[in-house]
């Protein structure tokens, strides 16, 4: 039996795959299940298992090579059977380098790949700041007339000026243009000016001599060769993310809805969890998805996406976890959380996130997750609102547990609080279906026992 390998679609967004490496070889015998080849995809690398057996006969695309979901890539078949006709396809090769586009007539050599760009000419410094002397003369520049020496003033206030010998070069005028009118001459008859000591004069014996005021330092900018800014390629991920924020964004209607949640059980019994041999560490995380996904078995109206002239409801709990990484974002998903132990959840949590980061994730952790949640408490952020992760019909957002001051029967104490808020898709549910959730996810972390049975 002849059975042609493609490549998968792996996400959504997913329009293209690039060959990694591949995890047999020609001639190598193949079973269902086996790790058969490693695949790029636009949010992380995939080991994509092999779904016939017989003999790799043929590899189409070898490593390096791109090209679009569905096409194939490989052949497994039994040693007898002629593949001659499949062999034939022609093998896709590598995808090229970029080149740089080319450059224009007049310009003269390659153009660089990626293009930086410095200010011509460099400023290496600036003018320095004018003693007070000069400063007390700026005015007589916007006094006077772009053309010339000419000072712009009214013949009232030329001769009150000459009257009282008010140099009208020192006078910044205040009427229409800059002009200087009758009460710029009377304010500057009026200001206090210092007396002038003159040369020479002796100072009477005792008299305090008056302290010279240094002189401010030039400010000199140092010199910065390095190019003011570059244009950075995004990454395949940060492309996708680009590309599917707009998706889901501009043409799904948000609302949102915020609860703060009494944290205080919920750590208590987590450092008790935590203090016990042989058990695995809980996070505030795993607490929240475990929450999360017995209130959507509740509240099946959340866990729903608009599926074209349909809601398609789910009766099971993936969640998908975001997870930062140095390119972007990427949300693994964790299935049938509902129906998982807490001890189970943290465990294949952590190493959901450990193979992310790692780009070790398999095909059918990519997709297929009916609520997300994204957490950035350990950021020190008190709350947030993510984006829908589409198809998806809800997200839901988590902030830090912080210690602050509340009130609790009269009296205050220290308390330990986190708030929460659920980003919904307005086409498929209403504010009160997602209040009524919050209310069940909060009623859960406040009574953290019920996670437990």
């Amino acid at each position: 039996m002849i059975t042609k390998v493609f490549m998968p679609k792996l996400s959504d967004a997913m329009e293209t795959g690039k060959v990694i490496k591949w995890l047999k070889k020609e001639g190598d015998p193949v079973k269902g299940g086996d790790l058969l080849v490693e695949v790029e995809t636009d949010k992380a690398n995939v080991e994509i298992e092999a779904f016939g057996a017989g003999i790799l006969r043929k590899i189409v695309v070898g490593e390096g090579g791109t090209v679009p979901v569905g096409e194939m890539i490989g052949v497994i078949a039994d040693p007898t059977e002629d593949i001659s006709s499949m062999a034939a396809a022609k093998p896709a090769t590598p995808a090229p380098a970029a080149k740089p586009a080319p450059a224009p007539a007049a310009a003269s050599g390659p153009v660089p790949a990626m293009e930086s760009y410095q200010s011509v000419p460099a400023t290496t410094a600036v003018v320095p700041l004018a003693p007070a002397a000069a400063a007390a003369q700026a005015p007589a520049v916007a006094a006077s007339a772009p053309g010339g020496d000419r000072v712009k003033a009214s013949p009232l206030a030329r001769k009150i000026a000459g009257q009282t010998g008010v140099d009208l070069q020192l006078i910044q005028g205040t009427g229409p243009g800059g002009r200087i009118i009758r009460r710029d001459v009377e304010a500057a008859q009026a200001a206090p000016r210092p007396a002038a000591v003159p040369t020479g004069t002796p100072q009477p014996a005792g008299a305090p001599r008056p302290t010279a005021v240094p002189a401010r330092p030039q400010f000199v900018i140092p010199a910065r060769p390095e190019a003011e800014f570059e244009d950075v390629a995004m990454s395949p991920m940060r492309a996708a993310i680009a590309k599917r924020m707009p998706m889901s964004k501009a043409p799904v209607p948000h609302f949102y809805v915020t609860s703060e949640v009494a944290m205080d059980e919920a750590w208590a019994l987590r450092e008790q969890l935590n203090a016990l041999d042989g058990q695995p560490k809980i996070s505030v995380t795993d607490m929240v998805i475990k929450a999360v996904a017995l209130a959507l078995i509740k509240n099946p109206g959340i866990n729903a996406q608009l599926n074209g002239q349909a809601i398609r409801v789910h009766h099971r709990a993936h969640i998908g976890i975001a997870v930062a990484l140095d390119q972007g974002l990427i949300t693994p998903v964790l299935r049938d959380c509902d129906v998982k132990p807490l001890a189970r959840i943290a465990v294949e949590s952590r190493d959901l996130a450990e193979r992310a980061r790692g780009g070790k994730l398999r095909a059918q952790e990519m997709s297929g997750a009916t609520f997300s949640i994204s957490n950035l408490g350990m950021y020190d952020v008190e709350e947030f609102s993510a984006i829908i992760n589409p198809p998806e019909g809800a997200i839901l957002a988590v902030g830090s547990v912080l210690q602050k001051p509340v009130v609790e029967d009269g009296e205050l104490r220290v308390g330990r609080r986190m708030k929460m808020t659920i980003s919904c898709d307005h086409r498929v549910m209403d504010g009160a279906m997602g209040a009524r959730f919050l209310q069940d996810v909060k009623r859960l972390l406040e009574e953290p026992l019920r996670l437990l049975v």
